[in-house]
C-alpha cells in the first residue's frame, strides 16, 4: 500500500499506483478530494502529454502545483490517464 503524506495528512493511498520515472501514479478514486484545489498550471511532457496541476491545501498551509495528472494523455502512457502524481516535498512511502 503507497500513501502519499504532506503536512501530517494522507493525500492518497492506494496498491494500485503505477511507477513511472521514479513518480508514483495514484488512482482519481484514491486521493482524499477535500485537500486538493485545481490551478491554471500547466506542462507539457514529450511523450505524455499535457500535465494539469492541483495546489495541495492541508491546515490552511498551501503547497502550490504539489500534485499533477494528465487528463488527456498520449497513447504511450494511455495508464496513466487521469491518475495523480506528486512533488515539493510530497513523501509516497
Amino acid at each position: 500500500m503507497k500513501k502519499a503524506i504532506w503536512n501530517g495528512a494522507i493525500l492518497a493511498e492506494s496498491d494500485e499506483t503505477i511507477n513511472i520515472e521514479g513518480n508514483h501514479y495514484f488512482p482519481p478514486s484514491s486521493i482524499n478530494e477535500s485537500l486538493f484545489e485545481k490551478n491554471d498550471t500547466h506542462t507539457v511532457c514529450p511523450w505524455k502529454g499535457t500535465a494539469s496541476y492541483f495546489d495541495v491545501v492541508v491546515n490552511g498551509d498551501r503547497n502550490k502545483d504539489a500534485a499533477w495528472y494528465y487528463p488527456e494523455t498520449s497513447e504511450l502512457a494511455k495508464n496513466i490517464k487521469g491518475y495523480i502524481a506528486f512533488w515539493k516535498g510530497v513523501r509516497v512511502e
